[in-house]
């Protein structure tokens, strides 16, 4: 009977240690809406609830979510559930963390044989969400609710599946993915069919040169069949239309904005966070399975053969100039599960090796990794507050232009302003068009993202943000200029304002104002 009432109670103990988890990186992280890539999602999202949003330049959201369905199921669920939309993106946000957590921890319940090691490959994962995915641009999890937290979750179980011989389910979740988000996807396919290969006792016992060791996990050709499909199916579901489009010189200036598409940029310590992995990874696998533990020895021979693959694969398609069309599919973020698989593993050799069963080491491990990656976070966002929660006042100057512009301007306003205001002291990188709700003029950082990856934007992008240079000397003529060539009606300008605008509203560094 007591063996009985302990099975019952470890499903309960498991959602608890992993609700603790969940809350503890939330806390490390941060919550920011609306922040970087926010503003095409979050907008995008606005837009499905309320078409009266956006008449002016909503192509540079609205293209880019063709390749997924993210938005319209975020709107689908708020009209549901009725639940408001910041409250529903700050659930979805700790539902996906928590979903990514279950599956790391089932990753790691097949990797290593003690609870303490598969809770501090949690506890490390959970404290790496914020950690820069070498030189990709990308976090292991973005402080908001973005669609490829979802894909990371969904692409994590699958990995978990794999591990456990159940390649139906796991391919089930990959086609989900892809529909969220289809070049993660992708790699999540491919990073699964290694991982089934390396699963394979014939395949595993010839690339070993050792005889085959028997493992509780033997997946068949069918199920490497099952993976195969379902990463040709995700190819041919992914738009690539615009593959084939020109290079125009605006498409170019877009994309030379930004270094991370171009690998021969990249600078020394970034070549390193790309290498150093897949270089222990390797290391890992010799070293496991000279001990007899054949799944973690598998599964760090799959994310070496894996990292591999999509390196040489990243220098094939970005090195001959006339493919120069293809950098847009960055394949260079295949680092992304490579860090998430290196943050797992170890965590699980620090629980096994260093941890082991002491409550001070524990504390101390939890504490030093935690705040390690808290003051970041910290410098990251000097202006504003650590969790932006639904409901709060914000102490940022630009959010708090954007909340009176959001709850005082007509729907059809048309606003003008800086075009770098996005890396500007105190902005923070926060969108204008996800807070504040109403159409802009392109700017010269974020949209240039969303023109490199939609060229036909690309000479939408070059004329509005040429017709914003110079954009410190503005005075009355110049904003009635604008107006005129765009019909932008309202601008957001340093305070005191230049002579000649209608200013509605001020705080300490901004000014909002009429053209007249």
């Amino acid at each position: 009977m007591k063996t009985r009432r302990l099975r019952n109670l470890l499903p309960w103990r498991r959602f608890l240690c992993l609700l603790f988890f969940t809350l503890l990186s939330f806390a490390v992280m941060g919550y920011h809406p609306g922040y970087e890539d926010d503003g095409t999602y979050l907008t995008a999202v606005k837009a499905r609830l309320n078409p009266a949003f956006y008449p002016h330049n909503a192509d540079f959201f609205r293209l880019e979510m063709q390749a997924t369905v993210f938005d319209r199921a975020m709107a689908g669920f708020v009209r549901i559930t009725g639940i408001p939309l910041a409250w529903a993106e700050l659930l979805c946000q700790m539902f996906f963390l928590f979903a990514i957590l279950w599956a790391c921890h089932s990753i790691a319940r097949r990797l290593f044989r003690s609870a303490g090691a598969q809770w501090a490959a949690v506890a490390m994962v959970a404290a790496m969400f914020t950690l820069p995915v070498a030189g990709t641009a990308l976090l292991l999890v973005d402080q908001h609710f973005h669609p490829r937290t979802v894909a990371s979750a969904l692409i994590l179980a699958a990995i978990s599946c794999c591990l456990h011989g159940n390649g139906k389910r796991a391919s089930l979740l990959l086609a989900l993915s892809a529909f969220v988000h289809p070049i993660m996807a992708a790699f999540g396919a491919s990073f699964c069919l290694l991982l089934t290969l390396a699963l394979n006792e014939r395949l595993y016992a010839w690339v070993s040169g050792i005889r085959a060791a028997k493992t509780n996990v033997e997946p068949g050709p069918a199920v490497v069949s099952r993976l195969g499909s379902g990463r040709r199916g995700m190819t041919l579901a992914a738009p690539l239309s615009w593959l084939f489009a020109p290079a125009s010189p605006s498409w170019r200036a877009a994309m030379n904005m930004h270094s991370y598409y171009f690998i021969y940029k990249w600078q020394w310590y970034e070549w390193l966070g790309a290498i150093a992995p897949l270089a222990l990874f390797y290391l890992l696998w010799r070293w496991a399975r000279s001990r007899g533990e054949n799944l973690l020895a598998r599964f760090a021979l799959a994310t070496f053969s894996f990292g591999v693959f999509q390196q040489l694969a990243a220098f094939l398609l970005l090195t001959p100039a006339s493919w120069i069309r293809l950098a847009p599919l960055q394949p260079m973020r295949y680092l992304h599960l490579v860090y998430f698989a290196l943050a797992l593993v170890a965590g699980g050799l620090m629980g096994e090796f260093v941890l082991k069963k002491s409550l001070w080491r524990w504390a101390a491990y939890l504490v030093i990794f935690n705040a390690a990656m808290l003051l970041p976070q910290e410098v990251e966002f000097p202006a504003t507050r650590h969790l932006e929660l639904p409901g709060l006042a914000s102490s940022n100057d630009w959010l708090e232009a954007f909340a009176w512009i959001r709850q005082n301007t007509l729907l059809d306003a048309y606003f003008v302003c800086d075009p770098a205001y996005v890396d500007l002291p105190g902005e923070d990188s926060y969108s204008f068009r996800a807070l504040a709700e109403r159409s802009s003029l392109a700017d010269a950082i974020k949209d240039s993202a969303v023109a490199a990856q939609i060229p036909s934007l690309g000479p939408i992008w070059a004329e509005q943000v040429a017709a914003e240079q110079g954009w410190g000397r503005f005075g009355a003529a110049d904003f009635q200029r604008l107006k005129q060539r765009f019909g932008v009606d309202w601008a957001i300008v340093d305070y005191p304002a230049p002579a000649g605008l209608d200013c509605r509203w001020h705080n300490r560094t901004l000014a909002v104002c009429r053209i007249p």
